[in-house]
């Protein structure tokens, strides 16, 4: 028989409130202890740890630069047991000039660059130090200004957060993700920031309209532009959240395009990559050159050279904007740890408020610190004149005494502390002239207590005092704003159609519906090698730069850039590969000219309009339903219109009937079923009825030209009386022999498209 497990003394906790205790316990620990910032000095553990190490070393501004695996191992051996690479990397990002606003180490070394800030060297190699930024963190770290906590192990002390004497989180900014709350506080200027503070603290009302009078917006360390609307960044301040939209700079020199500086955070090299990759896909051709001219003293130069002086500079540099990383957008989640230890979203007045409430608290313990050094330093003051004033009994009392302690303090009537002070004077201190010094301390001393209880009672002074202090800071670490703010529309990225070159070409699709674009206009379509089995069945000629048009026998329109299309080179590529058209339906034509053009949109059974190349665009590889087709129809091959010149619309049926009529007779239309053009026996459209088997619209000085299957008929403008008439008449017979017509058009003197 089995033992029992004996569960005597064992807590048993059931698994759902384990693991649900084990989770919030662990996110609680990310959130407080590793991702978000306190308020009060603006730093995430590790960032705070780093920099108390690195002060605890001796590395402060202007001291020799150490090796920075010895400050990783004083951080991770004493305060913060984790990876080392972790640790290093948080300690590069604050090095980083183009990542910290005010950056807080000052590094030798390969500290990364812009376009790969994760380049930097291993610790072995770099060197470090801290900035004098630095100083407004630490300087009154010893003066009872913060608490102090017990590290990971209990036997050192580290504090709970920093004195800082500007509020670090608004300056340098931070982004984190912990257990379901991430956070983004952009960086800000210094001198904008303390403007902002100075004013808060004479108004503590003072509105978020009344504080970007101060702050106008953020402030990134790479500079660029911030084009987000003035409105959208007030709310942002006010909600604590949103967006920002930040753009590069550029500047124009000899007809050059030079990108000075890049939002926050893109890299230069990327930013090539995706124009050289636009240059190579040819949907850049308005840019001749790409060069980037980066140094030392211009660390970010990038050259675009326009291929000709007539390019519009700001078309351009909008469509780049639009298309790459020079604009990008900016999570703003002002996330952070209050002052109640609690994680919550503040708007920028609360965030002031609550910053200025720890800088109050920060300068009164600073002040109750010094003021109770001068309350004892004067009580042992009153001891040690005492003790001159009496000089030869107390030497007596120290001579003749066991135990002189006692019998001074019970003679003199002083305290253990002044006594012990008395008996720690060396002999060469009992000159007379150090009566006058102690009196002249004295002096100094009480000045300053009564300085200092002053300020402690008087908010007004307080005040002063830290708004002297701010504007003291501000003088010593503040330059002016990198970040311009240029309100500006969003970028819009220039139209398909423009970034191609103009060339003529001739679309060309055959009866299986193998589509290509032939260079220039003269090419002979019935010339060109086509499949086995397969033949021309309709052209159109236009420019590479317009949009080729495809119509199946549903009556869907397709459309894409003619540049697209395979050259003639080939026999052209199947548009079933770059389209979805309906099951069973063919392609039964092409169009394309510019977006005014009209075309002549038919089907068999003998309905049509005239419609504007503008109204048949489609994105949709699924097209756009124009032409309304009965069950069992079809299109016909579609007819371009002529432009300014009386026309005659010709529609030629199965059995041979042709018709010819005025172009005012037929009306224009977005989409439908179209008019009737002549008139096909018959109530209902059925399979081997008399149907259209093609159309053609004739200018004016024209001629028709009637194709079979082997040979063409040309009837001229003056000779069409034969067939000439109302619209949806029968129309009249051609000649035997010409009655099986495979194909109308028309022939006329065109200018160059």
């Amino acid at each position: 028989m089995q033992n029992q497990l004996n569960l005597e003394g064992v807590e048993q906790l059931a698994l759902k409130d384990y693991t649900e205790k084990a989770y919030l316990d662990y996110s609680m620990y990310v959130i407080m202890d590793r991702a978000l910032p306190q308020i009060g000095d603006g730093l995430k553990p590790v960032q705070r740890r780093i920099i108390y190490a690195m002060s605890e070393l001796g590395l402060s501004a202007g001291q020799k630069h150490k090796k920075s695996a010895r400050t990783v191992g004083d951080v991770i051996g004493k305060y913060h047991p984790h990876g080392d690479s972790a640790c290093y990397e948080a300690m590069v990002l604050m090095a980083q000039e183009f990542s910290y606003r005010y950056a807080i180490v000052d590094g030798q070394g390969n500290w990364g660059s812009t376009d790969d800030p994760k380049s930097f060297a291993a610790m072995r190699y770099t060197e470090s130090r801290l900035r004098a930024y630095a100083k407004s963190l630490l300087a009154e770290l010893g003066h009872g200004t913060v608490d102090w906590t017990a590290n990971f192990d209990g036997t050192m002390e580290e504090p709970v957060v920093l004195p800082a004497r500007l509020p670090n989180i608004l300056l340098n900014g931070t982004t984190g993700i912990a257990v379901g709350l991430s956070t983004d506080v952009p960086p800000n200027n210094l001198r904008e920031v303390t403007s902002a503070v100075i004013h808060m603290i004479d108004n503590p009302s003072a509105t978020i309209a009344q504080i970007m009078k101060h702050i106008k917006g953020p402030d990134f360390p790479t500079g660029g532009e911030l084009v987000s609307p003035a409105s959208d960044i007030r709310d942002i301040y006010k909600s604590g959240n949103g967006t920002l939209r930040l753009r590069a700079s550029y500047k124009i020199e000899n007809d050059d395009i030079v990108i000075c500086a890049l939002p926050y955070q893109i890299s230069g090299s990327k930013v090539l990559e995706q124009i050289a990759s636009q240059m190579r896909n040819k949907k850049l051709p308005l840019v001749e050159d790409l060069r980037d001219e980066s140094d030392h003293e211009e660390p970010i130069r990038l050259v675009i050279t326009p291929k000709s002086k007539k390019v519009d500079t700001d078309e351009l540099m909008s469509h780049l904007f639009s298309t790459t990383s020079l604009e990008r957008t900016v999570r703003v989640n002002m996330n952070v740890i209050g002052l109640d230890g609690r994680p919550r979203a503040f708007s920028l007045v609360e965030m002031l408020s609550e910053w200025i409430s720890f800088r109050k608290q920060t300068v009164k313990r600073r002040l109750n610190h010094r003021l109770q050094i001068v309350l004892d330093r004067l009580h042992i003051l009153d001891g040690l004149l005492v003790a001159y004033l009496s000089i030869d009994a107390v030497i007596k009392i120290i001579r003749t005494e066991d135990e002189p302690k006692p019998v001074l303090m019970k003679r003199f009537k002083l305290s253990d502390i002044q006594a012990e002070s008395i008996l720690n004077l060396r002999l060469r201190n009992l000159a007379k002239l150090e009566e006058f010094k102690i009196r002249g301390e004295q002096d100094e001393l009480s000045l300053e207590r009564a300085d200092l209880d002053k300020t402690l009672k008087s908010a007004v002074r307080l005040k002063t005092l830290i708004k002297s202090e701010l504007l003291e800071d501000a003088e010593a670490y503040g330059d002016a704003r990198r970040t311009l703010l240029v309100e500006r529309e969003a970028a819009q990225a220039m139209d398909e159609t423009q970034l191609v070159a103009s060339e003529p070409v001739t679309v060309v699709l055959s009866h299986r519906g193998y589509a290509r674009a032939a260079k220039g206009h003269e090419i002979d379509p019935f010339a060109l090698s086509y499949k086995a089995g397969d033949e021309y069945l309709a052209s159109a000629r236009g420019r590479s730069n317009q949009l080729a048009m495809f119509i199946d026998s549903s009556g869907r329109v397709y459309s894409i850039i003619a540049q697209a299309l395979p050259s003639a080179r080939g026999q052209g590529e199947p548009l079933s590969g770059r389209f979805k058209p309906p099951d069973g339906a063919e392609f039964c034509g092409t169009m394309i000219g510019e977006t005014t053009d009209r075309w002549l949109l038919a089907s068999d059974a003998g309905y049509g309009f005239v419609a504007t190349l503008e109204d048949l665009v489609s994105r949709n590889k699924a097209g756009k339903s124009i032409l309304r087709i009965p069950t069992g129809g079809r299109a016909v091959v579609p007819a371009p219109v002529p432009s300014d010149v009386e026309c005659l619309i010709a529609a030629v049926s199965s059995i041979g009937r042709l018709l010819l009529f005025e172009m005012e007779e037929l009306p224009e239309l977005a989409k439908g079923k179209g008019n009737k053009l002549i008139n096909i026996p018959g109530k209902k459209y059925q399979a081997g009825d008399e149907k259209l088997i093609a159309a053609a619209v004739v200018p004016e000085g024209g001629n028709l030209l009637i194709s079979t299957a082997t040979r063409t008929m040309t009837i001229k403008w003056d000779d069409v009386d034969d067939y000439y008439g109302e619209r949806a008449l029968r129309g009249s017979l051609l000649p035997k022999g010409w009655r099986k017509v495979v194909r109308l058009s028309a022939d006329w003197e065109v200018e160059e498209v």
